[in-house]
């Protein structure tokens, strides 16, 4: 029979998925996010049980502590990025499997102006989030994505719900700004799979045709591999660039479909180890956005994955 401290412990680890899922929105590392969980965790069981049995709900407390750890972590990461070699791209996340169907991806885009779980994890979504100071995007994340009240954001954030009200409704307008219509899923895959069949038949007509006139790569290396430093814009200029890294490439290089924060992407596996990891936005039939994740650090999980 569970003892009143077995449900206590248990309530309070069960709450570590969506910690983690929120620290990862809000930081855009997953390594990050589980530095930041862990963190709380360490708060909590530095408490004395007597202290820990005063707080009335340990999930709102286990939030509330991640949420400024996070808010912290946010404020220092502003300063590390700014000297960051090359361009910085969230931590892509990976898939539980890959998209050989077709399905990968949420559902429909939610037609209100709030956003879904789903949609908050894209890479385009949280490419917008790096554009927030990190006040509004605790603030849109609490509030927007996970439903909490603006009076439990002011709480976390130190200001009053109206303010908190102003913040999340400044990063709302971004995200709307930056949105574009929503294209099924099936459909994206569909452009993925040609992309990636005519980038490994080094085929530059085909490629062009794939991508949109103003398209962009946006390359992450972070100083420890090759990759190039400002995006590559253009779709012919892309073409040459993508044909080029085949081309150069040491060994055996080999595109496989993959989940990449809940869409169709690609993964680059050199000699059967993930280098690179490929996100897309897609616009009607064209590739607008290419995010290539090289930066070793960031493809940990996909050594596993």
């Amino acid at each position: 029979m569970a003892t009143g401290n077995d449900q206590s412990l248990s309530a309070v680890t069960s709450e570590r998925r969506q910690l983690i899922n929120l620290a990862y929105r809000l930081l855009g590392s997953l390594a990050e996010a589980e530095d930041a969980v862990q963190e709380t965790y360490a708060r909590w069981y530095a408490m004395s049980r007597q202290q820990q049995e005063a707080i009335e709900s340990p999930g709102a407390w286990l939030t509330k502590v991640a949420s400024r750890v996070c808010l912290d972590l946010l404020g220092s990461a502003r300063a590390r990025r700014e000297s960051y070699v090359g361009e910085w791209i969230p931590e892509p996340l990976p898939g539980p499997t890959p998209w050989t169907t077709g399905q990968a991806g949420g559902g429909a885009a939610d037609p209100a102006d709030r956003v879904t779980l789903d949609e908050s994890v894209t890479m385009a979504f949280l490419v917008v989030l790096e554009s927030m100071t990190p006040a509004e995007r605790v603030a849109f994340i609490l509030h927007d994505v996970f439903r909490y009240p603006f009076a439990e954001v002011a709480e976390i954030l130190g200001r009053t719900p109206a303010a908190c009200r102003q913040l999340a409704s400044s990063a709302r307008r971004r995200i709307q700004a930056s949105r574009t219509a929503a294209t099924p899923a099936a459909h994206q895959a569909g452009i993925v799979r040609e992309f990636k069949q005519a980038w490994q038949a080094k085929d530059i007509s085909a490629l062009i045709g794939l991508l949109d006139p103003d398209a962009a790569v946006i390359a992450d290396g972070g100083g420890l591999t090759r990759a190039s430093l400002r995006p590559v814009e253009g779709s012919e200029r892309i073409a040459h660039y993508l044909t080029d890294l085949i081309a150069r490439a040491p060994g055996t290089l080999t595109v496989v479909e993959r989940t990449v924060n809940g869409q169709p992407g690609l993964a680059a596996q050199l000699d059967g180890r993930t280098v690179a990891v490929y996100a897309f936005e897609i616009v009607g039939d064209q590739i607008t956005h290419i995010w290539a994740v090289l930066n070793p650090e960031k493809l940990r999980p996909w050594t596993t994955s």
